[in-house]
């Protein structure tokens, strides 16, 4: 009577495992809770700072002007890239190619003009002029820095050679960075809202 032999089963290699199809999407999403405590953090220091009069000089409130466009075109960018996004569900990859570029475009826009107003409130206020200044720059010089790195993202998605169907592969760019300048698109409202808006309509009674 023979005995068969049978061969232990190998392990299933890397490849062969089961992936999560949206990892991509939550690991950006620990990354939005991580920089959203950081910005709740320099709201905190701006309220907090506030409470000292005696090195809270703000003769005038920032210009609300160039604020309202500079949220217009982010917040417009942010529905560009959404109708992006739908369009590589569609399959329609050159479309949806042309609206990323938009959304760079507008991006790259919004920070020519974020200069301009630089250049227009140093004339004024500098870092350097009190709290205020300190934090007032620091606050917008940080969120402008997170539009550098979505624009980043958004020009490394740019020039991937093929955008491949969102349910055939876990390995969805253009979904992830979406979030992500979704996210940046909300925090600019936030600023607006805390650094413009509220300074504005106290000045004006």
């Amino acid at each position: 009577m023979s005995v068969a032999l049978q061969c232990p089963r190998s392990s299933p290699s890397i490849s062969e495992l089961p992936l999560e199809e949206r990892r991509g999407s939550y690991a950006m999403w620990c990354v939005i809770a991580t920089e959203s405590a950081l910005f709740a953090s320099f709201f905190a220091a701006y309220f907090y700072l506030g409470n000292n009069k005696a090195r809270w000089q703000v003769d005038h409130p920032p210009k609300l002007l160039i604020a309202l466009v500079l949220l217009a075109i982010l917040v417009s960018s942010s529905f560009v890239l959404e109708w992006g996004k739908r369009r590589v569900v569609e399959r329609r990859y050159a479309a949806a190619r042309f609206l990323l570029a938009v959304t760079i475009f507008m991006g790259l826009v919004f920070l020519v003009l974020q200069a301009y107003e630089y250049i227009d409130h140093w004339k004024t206020l500098t870092p350097f002029s009190d709290s205020y200044g300190s934090i007032f720059y620091a606050i917008t010089s940080f969120h402008a820095a997170h539009v550098i790195v979505g624009l980043l993202m958004l020009a490394y998605v740019l020039v991937l050679p093929r955008y491949a169907p969102a349910r055939e592969t876990p390995f969805r760019p253009y979904e992830t960075v979406a979030l992500y300048w979704h996210f940046v698109d909300v925090v600019w409202i936030l600023v607006v809202l805390v650094l413009y808006v509220i300074p504005n309509m106290i000045a004006h009674g």
